[in-house]
C-alpha cells in the first residue's frame, strides 16, 4: 500500500487540474485506511477510528469516475502500451503497482481475514488508473502506442 500510494503522490505531483489532484488524493487517503485495517484484521484499533471506517460508498466513487471518464474517451479495441504524458505514465504505474497490490491482499487472504471490500477496491483503483491515464493522453491529444 505505501509504494502504491508513494506512485500516486508522484503522478499527484505531476497533474495539473485540481479535480484530478482532489479524486487521487482521495485514493490515497482511502489506502491509508485500507493498509491500518490490513495491520488490524481484528479491528481492535480501526473500529474505535472513524477515520479507518471503509464504507462500501468509496468502492462506488471510483466506478462513477470511471465511467464519467470511460465515456469521453474512444472506445478501446487493442492493447495500450504505457506512456504518453508525464502524468499519464506515473498513472499507468501506479497501476501497475496496483495490481501487485491486489495479487497480494488476495494472497493474504487465504492465509487470514481481510475485509473483501479491500480486494474489490483494488481491482476498481486499477481500473480507474488506466483509464485515468487513458483520459490524461487524450486531453494532451497524445496518441496512445498500441501493441
Amino acid at each position: 500500500m505505501d509504494e502504491l500510494n508513494a506512485a500516486l503522490g508522484a503522478a499527484r505531483a505531476q497533474a495539473d487540474r485540481a479535480d484530478l489532484d482532489r479524486l487521487l488524493l482521495g485514493v490515497q487517503r482511502d489506502l491509508f485506511v485500507i493498509g491500518a485495517r490490513l495491520a488490524d484484521p481484528g479491528r481492535r484499533v480501526t473500529s474505535r477510528r472513524a477515520k479507518a471506517a471503509f464504507p462500501a460508498a468509496r468502492v462506488r466513487r471510483l466506478e462513477k469516475a470511471i465511467d464519467a471518464r470511460e465515456a469521453r474517451l474512444p472506445p478501446l479495441r487493442a492493447f495500450v502500451l504505457p506512456g504518453g504524458t508525464p502524468v499519464a505514465a506515473l498513472l499507468h504505474l501506479a497501476r501497475a503497482v496496483c495490481r501487485r497490490s491486489e495479487r497480494s491482499v488476495v494472497r493474504l487472504s487465504h492465509e487470514a481475514e481481510v475485509d473483501p471490500r479491500i480486494v474489490v477496491y483494488l481491482n476498481r483503483l486499477s481500473d480507474l488508473l488506466f483509464v485515468l491515464a487513458r483520459f490524461e493522453n487524450d486531453r494532451a491529444g497524445e496518441r496512445e502506442d498500441r501493441w
